[in-house]
């Protein structure tokens, strides 16, 4: 005899029957009449070729087939109700998908996000942080704020951040090591380097001190580190000095966890671009918005 697939329309009829132990109560909570449950139950077993109940006097009891097919049905069904939810869910809560590198997820779009979330409760986020420019990324993220050059980006790119740099320490290592006159003896000093795969598209303390006509080699003591977030760690715990951007650092600079020791040094022509998909969502739109009015007038350090 060939091998027939159960007809799974029933699912739902077994389980309740399972469940509540009586064919009245199962008609009740699906909304169907006791003749119509006990219907399905027998065809069940037609095609089983098994009794799947001990029929009695008050209720119904799963009997060993029963009990064989009600586990495997119930815990199928309770994922198959959660994946439900979960889709429900995700329909009704606007999600977006934001793409960033490390050190401006964490020093700037963060403490916004934060913000955002609280004026728009219904919008979930989700921070997606690379530390290099990823190929086609505004395509697949809902908005990034990449770094880079004005002819990097589409038209429609909106700046967020320029590059204006300085060079920055704690205060400890300033009376340590310190005071720093001129770039000259900065380049003296134990440096901490942003590592970069390929050609860097920010300044480095190679172009920044070219900027000033020195050249050096890398010293004693320098620090080498992958992300922008260690570099300024190692800063905070007295290891070297980083090249600090503005609008990443200014609280450590307000708060005096950091202290600028050197010319700054500004590429209008740079900094971060806030670019969205084209096909981007009413949720998206609010964000990137939202993003654009926190751009701060130049602080003052």
């Amino acid at each position: 005899m060939p091998h027939r697939n159960l007809d799974v329309g029933w699912l739902r009829i077994f389980e309740a029957v399972g469940r509540l132990g009586s064919l009245t109560r199962a008609a009740d909570e699906l909304g169907l009449s006791q003749p119509a449950v006990s219907y399905q139950i027998r065809r069940i077993e037609e095609q089983l070729g098994a009794s799947l109940f001990h029929r009695q006097h008050r209720g119904s009891t799963l009997s060993e087939a029963g009990e064989t097919l009600y586990r495997a049905i119930h815990s199928g069904l309770e994922r198959i109700d959660e994946a439900a939810r979960e889709i429900r869910q995700k329909a009704r809560t606007p999600v977006i998908r934001i793409f960033t590198d490390y050190g401006f997820a964490a020093f700037w779009l963060m403490p916004r996000v934060a913000d955002f979330r609280r004026l728009h409760s219904q919008v979930e986020v989700h921070v997606v942080a690379s530390q290099g420019l990823e190929e086609g990324v505004e395509g697949i993220a809902d908005a990034a704020v990449l770094f880079g050059k004005r002819g990097d980006f589409r038209e429609d790119a909106h700046l967020l951040i320029p590059e204006r740099v300085v060079p920055v320490c704690s205060p400890g290592f300033l009376a340590r090591f310190g005071p720093f006159a001129d770039a000259a003896a900065l380049a003296k000093a134990p440096l901490l380097h942003l590592d970069t795969v390929g050609k860097p598209r920010w300044l480095t303390w190679t172009s920044w001190l070219a900027a000033h006509g020195l050249a050096r080699e890398v010293a004693q003591g320098d620090l080498g580190l992958n992300t922008y977030g260690f570099v300024i760690q190692a800063a905070l715990a007295e290891q070297g000095i980083a090249l600090g951007w503005l609008g990443l650092i200014d609280a450590h600079l307000a708060s005096g966890t950091l202290v600028a020791v050197g010319p700054e040094i500004a590429r209008e022509d740079c900094g971060y671009w806030l670019v969205s998909n084209p096909s981007a969502s009413g949720a998206t739109l609010a964000l990137t918005e939202w993003l654009l009015a926190q751009r701060m007038e130049k602080p003052a350090y």
